[in-house]
Parts: structure tokens; C-alpha cells; sequence
């Protein structure tokens, strides 16, 4: 106990699409983040430090469209105090609800920001009727949930918002060891040109420095520089801070703990034994579960399997969170002729070897919010490879939608 230093608070912000999230903290920030994203929504996990008087609070930015599921769980596990925004005309929404979930298995506490009030019809009663419906009263009705009404736009209560998130934040009393070897988790991660793997990450015990060697699952990292939500470059983060850290081997999982080793070294050498397992996991006999399948069935089962036309892609993404929410997407389309095939799915620009796999193994090849390597289109028109590349989740998947219904074979009818 004696080691242990209050520290800030992080703070989850959730809800459904469109309902303000990520323009409350360009309020909070007082940036303009919102102003960059295609689309208009946020399609990756924002984390930021600010200072409100003189303490500090890591704020995580989390998307609302529904395929970011994923992403939404991993962030309301990370985090102390769990926002959840609603927009006052709009009321609870299917995420609003995905979102209250995760909140509550995640354990931490919750509050209820109602959002654009300043809108025509806007109307916070109804949204505390909800929240009573959904067992979650507010306090003013005499349950335990903190309500602020804000309007994020216009600036209104925002500050009221910041001193309740405090005040709980006191409650909780949050301690950390800044002393203690490193340890934290990686948030989101991508390959960026120029600077190789990087992974922005929060630490949740000791301090993390640069030139420091730390380890995660089957990639290691000497600490050569570490960025903060402002770009500039910091020395040392400790317990709670997200940073950037540059000068990792590979990209790591989105979601895994890093922890510190001695040297770089031993920060291998446990990457290394981390791969070595997962391959022994691997290597494993597949046991016959299920009961021995006759040959006839096998049979006609292959028989059927054949008739089916499969659509094969390979996928290449900006970060690890945005491709685990492709890969899952895509997963959910139903088809009873076609199959999809996710043959790779991968960090970074596509290059001319994606074009190549893609080319033997008759796939497409599709780019979320990455560019192409020069020389790829050249390549692709060659080998009469099609490349897809966009910036916005659901138009990938309605993408991938449509290429599948063009394979369907014409169905016959004769009179």
C-alpha cells in the first residue's frame, strides 16, 4: 500500500452513432477532431490526456457504428468511469444499449451525459424515463446514476461534467505504483510510413521511459520514442497516460498487456517463447469430437461443398482494431450459394505480394483506409487482379455484399 501514488482517472466515452462522442471531447479538448473523419464517424479508438484545473483525466474515444463492437467492449474493460452519451432527441439506441452493457460487466462507474440539448425536441425526461426502464435511475429521481445534461456544440455544463467525473474518480480512490516494472495495454496499433509498427498504448503501472525494452505476446519493442495525443514527443509516461510508442518488431494484438523486461534482450527471448507456444497450441491433434462421419455423408457433404462458388478476399487495413471489426463484419453475411474466404487480413499499404497471392489464388484484394504501394495498379491490370480500397466501414461491407450476389448463377425458369 505504501507505494502506491493517486492517479488520473480514465474514462471511457460510449454511445450510438451520431450522438456526439467524439465532438464532446473536441469541446473538452478544445480541438476539432471530428472535422477529419470520413464519413463523419469515428472508426478507431481516440486516446487523449487533458488537464481540468490542475489534475488530469485520460480520456478513450471509442466508435458507435455497429460494427465496432469489439472495440467498444475493449475500451469500457480498460477504463475507471464509463460516459455514456445519449442524445437528448434521439433517446437510448441499439448501441446506446450494446454500450450500458459492456459498461456494466466492465464494473466501473457509470455516468449518463444527455447530449444536444440545444436541439429542437430535445427532451431529457424522456431519456430519464428510459434510464429508469433499463433499471439505471438517475439521481434526481433517487437511483445512483450521475445525469448531466449537456450540449457539446455549444460548450453548456461541460465543466459540470468534468468535476462529477472527479468526484467519482475520488470515490474510487485510484492508486497505482509509478515505481513498479511497466505494464499496460495496447489500444489500437498500425504501421505507419516512415515510422514502422506503432501501438498506442495505456500504461497502468509503473512508469514507462524511453529506451526502455518491453514485451507484448509475440512482438517486442525497444522504447525509441514515445508521442503524446498532441504530437509532441515525452520522455517518460507514467500510470494512466496513453502514448505512441515507436520501435516495435511487428504490430501488436489490439487489446494484449505489454510488460516490461530487463533489457532487450529478454524482451525477446519472451516474444520468442510466446510464438513457441502459440505454435505448439497449433501442432496439436484436432480430436474427433464430433462422431466419425460416414463416407456417404462425407461425400456428399464435399459434393455439396463444391457446388458452392466461394468469394475470396484479402484484406489490408490502417490498425488491428478497424480489421478485427472487418473481419467480423464481413463474417455476418449470410449466404447459402457463395462463400466468403478471408484468405489474410493484414496491417498496412497493400504491396505488390498481396497482388501476387491474389492473383494464384483468384482473391481480391481490398483496402481499408490504406493507400497503395507504387506500382500496384500497374501489377493488378496485369494479372487482372481487382483491387477495392475505401475509407468507410459499411460501404467495404456493402461492397463485399454486392461482389457476392455477382457470382450468384442466373436461376432458370422456363415457361
Amino acid at each position: 500500500e505504501k507505494f502506491l501514488n493517486p492517479r488520473p482517472p480514465v474514462v471511457c466515452i460510449l454511445g450510438h452513432v451520431d450522438h456526439g462522442k467524439t465532438t464532446l471531447l473536441d469541446t473538452i479538448r478544445k480541438a476539432n477532431v471530428v472535422a477529419g473523419e470520413a464519413g463523419g464517424i469515428t472508426q478507431h479508438v481516440g486516446a487523449y490526456q487533458i488537464e481540468h484545473g490542475d489534475q488530469k483525466i485520460t480520456f478513450l474515444d471509442t466508435p458507435g457504428h455497429a460494427a465496432f463492437s469489439k472495440i467498444r467492449e475493449r475500451g469500457a474493460n480498460l477504463t475507471d468511469v464509463s460516459v455514456l452519451v445519449v442524445a437528448a432527441d434521439d433517446g437510448f439506441m441499439p448501441q446506446t444499449d450494446e454500450a450500458l452493457k459492456f459498461a456494466q460487466r466492465a464494473q466501473g462507474t457509470l455516468l449518463v451525459a444527455i447530449n444536444k440539448m440545444d436541439v429542437k425536441g430535445a427532451d431529457a425526461e424522456k431519456v430519464k424515463t428510459q434510464m429508469q426502464e433499463r433499471s439505471i435511475a438517475p439521481e434526481d429521481w433517487g437511483g445512483e446514476i450521475v445525469t448531466v445534461p449537456v450540449s457539446a456544440l455549444k460548450g453548456d455544463n461541460v465543466d459540470d461534467l468534468l468535476d462529477m467525473i472527479f468526484l467519482q474518480a475520488e470515490v474510487m480512490e485510484l492508486k497505482a505504483n509509478p515505481d513498479a516494472a511497466s505494464e499496460g495495454v495496447v489500444v489500437e496499433a498500425r504501421q505507419e510510413v516512415g515510422r514502422g509498427a506503432t501501438a498506442v498504448v495505456i500504461v497502468q503501472k509503473g512508469t514507462l521511459k524511453v529506451g526502455d525494452s518491453i514485451h507484448c505476446g509475440s512482438v517486442y519493442c525497444k522504447v525509441k520514442a514515445m508521442i503524446d495525443d498532441q504530437g509532441n514527443q515525452v520522455k517518460s509516461a507514467p500510470p494512466s497516460t496513453p502514448v505512441n510508442i515507436l520501435g516495435w518488431s511487428g504490430v501488436p494484438e489490439a487489446g494484449a498487456i505489454f510488460k516490461g523486461a530487463q533489457n532487450e534482450r529478454a524482451a525477446r527471448k519472451e516474444s520468442e517463447e510466446f510464438q513457441l507456444t502459440e505454435k505448439q497450441v497449433v501442432a496439436l491433434p484436432a480430436e474427433d469430437t464430433e462422431e466419425a462421419v460416414s463416407g456417404v455423408d462425407a461425400l456428399f457433404a464435399a459434393i455439396s461443398k463444391s457446388k458452392k462458388t466461394s468469394c475470396r478476399v484479402i484484406l489490408k487495413a490502417d490498425v488491428r482494431g478497424s480489421l478485427e471489426a472487418l473481419e467480423e463484419s464481413l463474417g455476418l453475411i449470410e449466404s447459402e450459394k457463395v462463400i466468403l474466404e478471408i484468405l489474410q487480413g493484414d496491417i498496412g499499404q497493400v504491396t505488390k505480394n498481396d497482388i501476387k497471392m491474389a492473383n494464384t489464388s483468384e482473391a481480391d484484394v481490398i483496402g481499408f483506409n490504406v493507400k497503395l504501394e507504387n506500382g500496384v495498379i500497374g501489377e493488378a491490370k496485369h494479372l487482372g487482379v481487382r483491387v477495392f480500397q475505401n475509407n468507410i466501414i459499411y460501404e467495404i461491407i456493402d461492397l463485399v455484399r454486392d461482389n457476392m450476389a455477382d457470382m450468384l448463377e442466373p436461376e432458370l425458369v422456363e415457361k
